[in-house]
C-alpha cells in the first residue's frame, strides 16, 4: 500500500462538476489500496474574487483580517470535495490548515512553514478515511493567528505535508499535462518533459513557470521527495520532478536546455546618479531588504569619469515596487543620488538547463535568436543553468517563440493540451 498527497488547483475544481470528477479520481486511487491525502485550492477566481471585495471594502486591508477572508475559499473546496466523495460511497474528513497542522510564522500573506504536525491526518488515515485538508495556510506558532503562504502556497502545503507523512508520492494535478519546454498558451509546438530535475525545476519556477510553486520545489529537494506534475483532465503521464532524472539507469539523455520560461510580473527601478562612493550601493541595498523586498536582476553601469556618479538598476516583483520607491525616497537625500526611473512595462525570458554547462555556444545561440526577432535586450543575468534576460513586455512573446524554436524544442507532433483555467 502506498500513501498519494494529490493536489488539485483551482482550475482542477472550478465548480461542481469538476470537483465531481475530482472525486471520481480520488476516490479510484483509494479503491486502488493506496491511503489519499488531498490538497485543495480555492475554486476557480474565488481568490482573486475574494481580493477585489476587500479592496472595495478597505484600500489597505489589516493583514490578519485578509488572511481570514482568503482561507475561506479553500475551505469552501475542502467541504464540497469531501461531500462529493460521500456521494460516491467513500468516507472523507476535512481539514483547515491549522487543524493539519501546518505550523508557520507570523507573516501575514507570506507566511514560511516552520514545522507540519499531522497526527490527526494520521488518525483518519488509520481510520481508512480520506483526508482533505485546505491548501496556502496554516497556523502562526506565536500568535495562533490563522495565516496565509502566499499565492500558490497550496503547493508547497502538499509537498510539506508529503514529506511529513512519508508519503511515496506528491502527484500536482493542473489544467496542462505537465511541465512543457514553454508556456503552451504562447508555443502551442511546446513539448513535454517527462522527468527534470528539481535544480532545473527551481530555475523554471523562479524565472516566471507558473506551473510550480518555488517554495515547494525547494521543500522537495529538500526531503527528496518525487513530485509528478499533471493534469486532472487527462489521465496521461505527466511529468516527474527527481533528483537525478538523467542518471546511467534513465533511457533520457540530458537535453542542452529543458524550456523557455518568462515572467510579466516584474518592474525595473533605475536609480540615477549614485555617487561612486564605498557603501552607497549597500545602503540602497539595505533600505530595500528592511522593507522585505527581494531583488532580481542588478545592472551598475560604469562610473562617468566627469561625474564620479554611476546608475544602478534592478528588477522586483511589480506587487512591492510602490513600497521599494517610497523606500528609496527617504533615503535620496543621504545617499545623494539624483533621481529614480521606473518601468513597468518589461518582461523576463530565460533559458533554462543543466545540460549547458558543457555545451558552449549557448549564449550565442540565444542572442542570435533574440536578435533575428527584432528584440532588444534590457538586462542579462546569469547563472550555471539559466540564462535570464529583461526585454519590452510588448516583445515577450516572439522572444519566447524564437529561443524555443532556435534550441529546436518544438514538438513533432503538437502535444501541448490547456484544459481550462490559468496553469496553476
Amino acid at each position: 500500500m502506498a500513501l498519494v498527497v494529490q493536489k488539485y488547483g483551482g482550475s482542477s475544481v472550478a465548480d461542481a462538476a469538476c470537483i465531481k470528477r475530482v472525486a471520481q479520481r480520488i476516490v479510484a486511487t483509494k479503491k486502488a489500496g493506496n491511503d489519499v491525502v488531498v490538497i485543495v485550492s480555492a475554486m476557480g477566481d474565488t481568490t482573486d474574487e475574494l481580493l477585489e471585495l476587500a479592496e472595495q471594502v478597505s484600500p489597505l486591508p489589516p493583514g490578519r483580517e485578509l488572511d481570514m477572508l482568503l482561507t475561506a475559499g479553500e475551505r469552501i473546496s475542502m467541504a464540497l470535495l469531501a461531500m462529493a466523495i460521500a456521494n460516491l460511497g467513500s468516507e472523507a474528513r476535512s481539514f483547515t490548515g491549522s487543524q493539519a497542522g501546518v505550523i508557520t510564522d507570523s507573516t501575514h500573506g507570506k507566511a514560511r512553514i516552520i514545522d507540519v504536525t499531522p497526527s490527526r491526518i494520521r488518525e483518519a488515515l488509520d481510520n481508512g478515511q480520506i483526508a482533505i485538508v485546505a491548501g496556502f495556510q496554516g497556523v502562526s506558532q506565536d500568535t495562533k493567528d490563522i495565516t496565509t503562504l502566499g499565492r500558490g502556497g497550496s503547493d508547497t502545503t502538499a509537498v510539506a505535508l508529503a514529506a511529513a507523512l512519508g508519503a511515496d508520492v506528491c502527484e500536482i494535478y493542473t489544467d496542462v499535462d505537465g511541465i512543457f519546454t514553454a508556456d503552451p498558451r504562447i508555443v502551442p509546438t511546446a513539448r513535454r518533459i517527462p522527468k527534470i530535475s528539481y535544480e532545473e525545476t527551481l530555475e523554471m519556477a523562479a524565472c516566471g513557470a507558473k506551473i510550480l510553486h518555488l517554495r515547494c520545489v525547494e521543500y522537495a529537494r529538500r526531503f527528496n521527495l518525487p513530485i509528478h506534475v499533471r493534469s486532472s483532465f487527462s489521465t496521461k503521464e505527466g511529468t516527474w520532478v527527481v533528483a537525478d532524472p538523467y542518471n546511467e539507469g534513465s533511457e533520457m539523455e540530458q537535453p542542452i536546455i529543458s524550456g523557455v520560461a518568462h515572467d510579466r510580473s516584474e518592474a525595473k527601478i533605475t536609480v540615477v546618479g549614485v555617487p561612486d562612493k564605498v557603501g552607497e550601493a549597500a545602503a540602497i541595498f539595505k533600505t530595500l531588504a528592511d522593507a522585505e523586498i527581494n531583488i532580481d536582476m542588478i545592472v551598475q553601469n560604469v562610473s562617468a569619469a566627469a561625474t564620479g556618479r554611476t546608475d544602478i538598476s534592478f528588477t522586483l516583483p511589480t506587487a512591492d515596487s510602490h513600497t521599494a520607491l517610497a523606500a528609496l525616497k527617504k533615503i535620496q537625500e543621504a545617499v545623494g543620488f539624483e533621481s529614480l526611473q521606473y518601468d513597468d512595462q518589461i518582461g523576463k525570458v530565460s533559458l533554462i538547463g543543466a545540460g549547458m554547462r558543457s555545451h558552449p555556444g549557448v549564449t550565442a545561440t540565444f542572442f542570435s535568436a533574440l536578435a533575428n526577432a527584432g528584440v532588444n535586450i534590457e538586462m542579462i543575468s546569469t547563472s550555471e543553468i539559466r540564462i535570464s534576460v529583461i526585454v519590452a513586455q510588448g516583445d515577450v512573446d516572439a522572444a519566447v517563440a524564437a529561443a524555443h524554436k532556435a534550441f529546436d524544442l518544438d514538438a513533432d507532433q503538437v502535444e501541448a493540451v490547456v484544459y481550462g483555467g490559468t496553469g496553476r
